[in-house]
């Protein structure tokens, strides 16, 4: 049986490809070693599920392991305090019973099994389940261990957190009575914002029951020598002869390291893209023209992770403000904890922390939201029509015409904007450009906005079309000085990217100035700059 590239539930090295987990695992162990408590909190498909199975390998052999988990659980588990005790017994009876979980002393396992099938009539309450918790600890041939993953689906319930209560009181007294050596709780959300999930707004939410528990705080993103040595064992299977650095590098640009997004991409590129016109062979395939047509087909799909990054949207206005601002606007906004937008969209791995501002994670996401926003204008916007019936003059021999590009947007602009004012321009040249790219390219050509350059006055627009890129930077006109600096940061950028030719999209408010475009040598460099 071939390994595939994973991206469906969790990862077995035999039969998929994926990155070394072992520092992960190892730092997560030694807090078992200290007997503390934590919370594996991270996004949607960021591999917790499949740290969470190799941890309990690797503890089996010095302890006893309980790995159980909350996903698919009737709403009826959580109704009371007899329900959810029953439920919580028999989970960890099943996992005796299979066969998982070892050295459980057979009168602890009874016990277990009793109170799963307690009726109605019985009296169970969580000081029972805490007895029991203490008497499988006692009677165990070695120190118990609690995984649970996915414990989200319990965060909507009160019985949830008195349960965690009930865990907190027996840590603080676990040297008179036995416990868990260790509880490690696994999901998206940390235990705060289950807590906010419950109670009112208006509430103090912050107390929570959980404050025994220690920060887990390993980078579980992919690296790039992660993703090399992934692609190392691939590439020792198909010999594609595949430049390794140059496909890793690719990636990382685009998904940041989100291991989802990592092992999605590739295995579009080894499912879909191998056996398609022009890449006939996986030689063919796992280039840059084959990784350019996977990220198109990616930036399409219809899955959970980008579902739910929209419906985040949705559920917190304000955060649906303040990436807009940051996409549009070039706004630069300060990274606050406490801000609880920021607080949710970090939490669920959309936004990250850089140099104390707030960006979108990586360029796949940020792709995606331009794409949205977008769309929702579409219909309405003059630039979006104009470009629609204006598209076909731009391809010329499979090639994209940026010249003509900017050429047709400046007289579309004066002829529908050109009486704006300064804040009018300021706060829409950038979407009214993108909005006339985008029927142009669409379908076969990409764009992202270069976020290192972004900021009030410029913007860098990387445009893929066919292979060949295309470097736009879009700026406001601050005075000669300023422009002239700005082309000097043009060619610096086109050598980084080991272009010759540029573009430049200057929004001018110069009465005096003169609209139109015109070529520039800046060294060896050529900048194609277009004035409105």
């Amino acid at each position: 049986m071939r390994r595939r590239f994973n991206t469906e539930g969790s990862c077995n090295p035999e039969e998929h490809y994926m990155v070394n987990i072992d520092n992960r695992v190892q730092e997560a162990k030694e807090l078992v070693e200290r007997m503390k408590y934590f919370t594996i909190n991270r996004g949607r498909q960021y591999g917790k599920t499949t740290t969470l199975d190799f941890l309990s390998k690797k503890l089996q052999d010095e302890y006893c392991v309980f790995y159980i988990s909350f996903e698919g659980l009737a709403e009826e588990s959580y109704q009371n305090e007899r329900a959810f005790c029953r439920t919580f017994a028999g989970l960890l009876f099943d996992a005796i019973d299979y066969g998982e979980t070892q050295g459980i002393a057979d009168s602890a396992r009874d016990a277990l099994e009793e109170m799963s099938l307690s009726d109605e009539e019985s009296v169970v309450e969580f000081r029972a389940l805490s007895n029991l918790i203490s008497k499988i600890c006692r009677t165990a041939e070695k120190p118990v261990v609690l995984l649970i993953d996915e414990v989200d689906q319990a965060g909507n319930y009160q019985t949830f957190l008195t349960f965690l209560g009930m865990l907190r009181t027996k840590y603080l007294k676990r040297k008179q009575r036995p416990t868990f050596q260790s509880v490690i709780l696994a999901g998206v959300y940390d235990i705060k914002n289950l807590k906010r999930k419950i109670r009112p707004e208006g509430e103090h939410v912050y107390n929570s029951p959980w404050n025994i528990a220690v920060s887990f705080l390993m980078d579980m993103s992919f690296s790039v020598d992660d993703i090399k040595g992934m692609l190392g064992e691939y590439e020792a299977d198909y010999q594609t002869g595949m430049d390794i650095q140059g496909m890793v590098e690719l990636i990382f640009d685009y998904t940041s390291g989100y291991p989802f997004l990592v092992s999605d991409i590739c295995k579009i590129l080894d499912e879909q893209i191998v056996g398609q016109e022009g890449f006939p062979d996986r030689s063919a395939a796992w280039t840059r023209e084959g990784f350019l047509e996977a990220l198109k087909r990616l930036l399409l799909e219809k899955n959970t992770l980008m579902e739910s990054l929209v419906n985040k949207l949705t559920d917190y206005p304000e955060l649906r403000e303040m990436i807009y601002s940051i996409l549009f606007g070039g706004e630069r906004i300060t990274f606050n904890p406490d801000n609880r937008a920021l607080d949710i969209a970090g939490m669920f791995g959309f936004v990250r922390n850089e140099r104390g501002s707030v960006v979108i994670a990586n360029r796949i996401f940020e792709t995606r939201l331009y794409n949205l926003f977008l769309s929702e204008e579409e219909l309405e916007s003059m630039t979006f029509k104009a470009a629609s019936i204006d598209k076909n003059q731009f391809i010329q021999n499979g090639t994209l015409n940026m010249e003509l590009v900017l050429k047709k947007f400046v007289v579309h602009w004066n002829d529908l904007y050109h009486s704006s004012d300064e804040k009018f321009i300021e706060d829409n040249g950038r979407k009214f450009f993108l909005l006339y790219l985008k029927p142009i390219i669409n379908g076969v050509g990409n764009f992202y906005v270069e976020a290192r350059t972004r900021d009030n006055g410029r913007t860098d627009v990387i445009v893929d079309y066919r292979g060949k890129q295309y470097i736009v930077e879009i700026k406001i006109w601050r005075g000669s000085e300023y422009n002239e600096r700005g082309e000097e940061q043009l060619a610096a950028y086109l050598e980084a990217y080991h272009a010759r030719k540029g573009y430049l999209l200057s929004f001018n408010f110069n009465k005096k100035k003169t609209v139109g475009t015109k070529e520039i040598l800046c060294g060896d460099k050529t900048i194609f700059e277009a004035v409105l």
